[in-house]
């Protein structure tokens, strides 16, 4: 594991953004963890956030040349990815995002910030339908731009309707990659280095034998 991910793990636990104990999931499945970005709700947490998106993507080399955030979680996440890879990795990108809803005065239209153009990379907190995903790819493609891939912050390495996750899906479906800051394997090893985790750490990979997918 790398030490952006334990340090985003960190944060998660600090947060209670990752939180252990039952919950009953939209797809009516009992899992024994629940991620919740929206307890990033401090300057200095979302700083950390936006350190950790960035880290991602400098691992990852994927070639971009600007980031869009879906309205509205993604606003956020793309602007604190923008920032940290500003301020960390000295690269300046532009970034943008979109309106839930059309605006008919002032400037109009549906984006705000710098037009869609180039190797777009979709920034968001994570991917259970892939729905809003895909109303991004065809939005950034609308405006002649080119989809580089998503990057969210967590991966639940789960199965869907079949035997795909959403992510592979999406990836599958439209030949771009789905980046993650950390999977469920990530939260897996991190609650086996904790002893007070272990019992966690048990019920995690009684879940991931029951419902992940293929590796």
């Amino acid at each position: 594991m790398h030490d952006y991910q334990r340090d985003f793990l960190d944060l998660t636990l600090q947060r209670q953004v990752l939180r252990f104990g039952e919950f009953t999931l939209k797809s009516g499945r009992q899992s024994p963890y629940f991620f919740n970005l929206g307890r990033i709700d401090s300057g200095a947490a979302l700083a950390r956030l936006g350190e950790a998106y960035a880290a991602a993507l400098v691992r990852a080399q994927l070639p971009v040349d600007m980031l869009f955030g879906p309205a509205y979680k993604g606003i956020a996440l793309a602007a604190a990815t923008a920032i940290a890879l500003a301020t960390g990795h000295g690269r300046d990108l532009p970034w943008a995002y979109n309106r839930k809803e059309t605006k008919d005065h002032g400037e109009g239209g549906t984006l705000v910030g710098a037009p869609l153009a180039g190797r777009v990379l979709i920034v968001d907190d994570v991917m259970t339908a892939g729905t809003a995903v895909r109303e991004s790819l065809a939005l950034i493609r609308a405006h002649g731009a080119t989809p580089a891939g998503v990057l969210i912050a967590l991966d639940r390495q789960e199965r869907g309707q079949g035997e795909l996750s959403a992510a592979q899906e999406v990836a599958r479906d439209h030949g771009i990659p789905v980046l993650a800051i950390t999977g469920l394997d990530e939260v897996l090893a991190y609650a086996g280095e904790r002893p007070e985790l272990a019992a966690e750490h048990a019920r995690l990979l009684a879940y991931r034998a029951r419902y992940g997918t293929a590796r």
